[in-house]
């Protein structure tokens, strides 16, 4: 149980999931800050044409996440390593996002809509990223959200002192080099709750496959992580390598054929793979990497016009040649580098214990209640981490329940029967990335309306008359619609 009623709420992050938590906690009357590392609202939504710095090859230290996080008291000053450019300092600062140019929602918007905000009349089902991010930072303006946020702004630790959260951040106020430069400045805060809504998407994964390192090394500008994909032209005239085989894969595939000579998928057959009839005409799915091999007798020069000279060798035995470009589409590690002692990684998902909130794998959030709660200080919440679903209302559902509890409307069980209900969903759903995937038919309506019937038994015995609402009508037609849509795509006969 919360120890008491909690006034001041913090919240990390302000895509969809850290606005709308926002917004919910405001409604409740809370006293609440937000923390955005960028200088603005929309997550993933929100296009950066400057990509990320790419990640260590291999990258696969949950606790790491995509940025080191500065010792207490760091210097005000940027340091060395960042470089003396302003836009380099931004970029060390606040890593851009993985959006590109023409990304669009895979979802309909009748089934993302939030209960904050309709969208605007006339909105097509599938949109460019510019109006989801518009969507979102519409909210964050019309219910105060803005008002409240501190942009610039990286959290680089939250711990529990006693009763109350220290929350740690730097902020980067810009100022160019005429007037001395930008400077880093600290502060430390104190909070009764602390919500994470820093999402999926940050810290790229990048397997430990033999030799990738050293094509890395020997071709920097030819071989990176799909989070630095921005557009499709610069793959012109070349024969690109995706590794992976989920929804980036396939979107960057698409865009790259009218522009690459030939566009390769490597797939390992993992359980999230998309079949291979998503992929274009001209891409070739192949199998999974085994090793990559450099030929450093080979003297080429390093334009874009010559392949890269190696092969690529794949677990049946097929050698592939003469590529040009390596693209790891292989998602994205759960990090929460501001909570690194709650990390584990040295034990494996099997080992974690009842305090540890990410292990070595870095596929799922452990110990949490109904996927939002940590079960051993629940002042502590987490809103987004759940996959395969209509993230925007969904996070908006969580951001509810987050915000009636922490109101107090809404109770939560006893660590008992949260920790009960916990070890029994891990029989379920077992541990790992599935944890989290709510693609089953059914499941996220299931999910949704558990927690509606948790708030609303809960208003009922607390004498609240503010009832939760659930999906809405337009909500199911749109998701039978889009079940038909996928039985079209994946030519599956008609049950009827």
């Amino acid at each position: 149980m919360i120890e008491k009623h909690p006034k001041r709420v913090a919240v990390v992050g302000a895509g969809i999931s850290g606005v709308t938590s926002a917004a919910h906690l405001l409604k409740q009357g809370l006293e609440v800050t937000l923390f955005e590392r960028s200088g603005i609202e929309g997550g993933v939504w929100h296009f950066d044409e400057r990509p990320a710095l790419e990640p260590p090859y291999p990258n696969e230290t949950p606790s790491r996440g995509d940025y080191e996080t500065r010792p207490e008291s760091a210097s005000l000053t940027p340091p060395a390593e960042v470089g003396d450019q302003q836009e380099d300092i931004e970029i060390a600062h606040a890593p851009p996002g993985p959006c590109y140019a023409g990304l669009k929602n895979n979802v309909s918007t009748r089934m993302m809509r939030t209960s904050l905000q309709a969208w605007p009349e006339g909105t097509p089902d599938f949109v460019s990223q510019s109006v989801l991010e518009e969507y979102v930072q519409t909210i964050a303006k019309v219910h105060g959200v803005s008002a409240i946020a501190h942009y610039n702004t990286r959290v680089e630790q939250v711990r529990k002192l006693g009763t109350e959260w220290l929350v740690r951040t730097t902020t980067l106020q810009k100022a160019p080099a005429t007037l001395g430069g930008s400077r880093l400045v600290e502060n430390r805060w104190l909070f009764d709750a602390v919500v994470v809504a820093s999402g999926h998407y940050h810290m790229p994964r990048v397997p430990d496959i033999p030799g990738l390192g050293e094509w890395k090394q020997a071709w920097p500008n030819r071989v990176w992580h799909s989070k630095g994909y921005r557009n499709p032209r610069i793959f012109k005239d070349q024969n690109v390598l995706l590794i992976g085989a989920g929804v980036s894969s396939v979107d960057i595939a698409k865009e790259s054929i009218p522009y690459a000579k030939h566009v390769y998928q490597s797939s390992r057959g993992g359980a999230f793979d998309l079949p291979s009839s998503f992929l274009p005409e001209n891409a070739t799915r192949v199998g999974g990497v085994k090793e990559f091999r450099l030929n450093t007798t080979q003297d080429v020069e390093s334009s874009a016009s010559q392949p890269i000279p190696g092969t690529v060798v794949l677990t049946d035995g097929q050698e592939l040649t003469d590529i040009h470009s390596v693209v790891l589409c292989t998602g994205y590690i759960t990090s929460y580098p501001f909570l690194s002692h709650l990390h584990a990684d040295t034990k494996s998902v099997d080992e974690a214990d009842e305090f540890v909130l990410v292990t070595r794998e870095g596929e799922m959030v452990h110990n949490l209640h109904k996927d939002i709660f940590y079960i051993e200080d629940p002042s502590l919440a987490f809103v987004g981490a759940p996959y395969h679903i209509a993230t925007f209302s969904l996070f908006d559902f969580q951001a509810q329940v987050v915000a009636r509890v922490l109101g107090g409307k809404g109770l939560l069980p006893s660590k008992e029967q949260m920790r009960g209900e916990y070890q029994e969903r891990v029989k379920t759903k077992g541990l790992g990335r599935t944890f989290h995937s709510l693609r089953g038919l059914g499941e996220e309506q299931t999910y949704v309306a558990g927690l509606v019937q948790w708030m609303n038994e809960s208003a009922a015995e607390l004498g609240i008359e503010d009832k939760m609402q659930g999906h809405t009508a337009e909500w199911h037609q749109a998701d039978v619609d889009r079940q038909e849509l996928i039985r079209l795509i994946r030519g599956i006969p008609d049950p009827k």
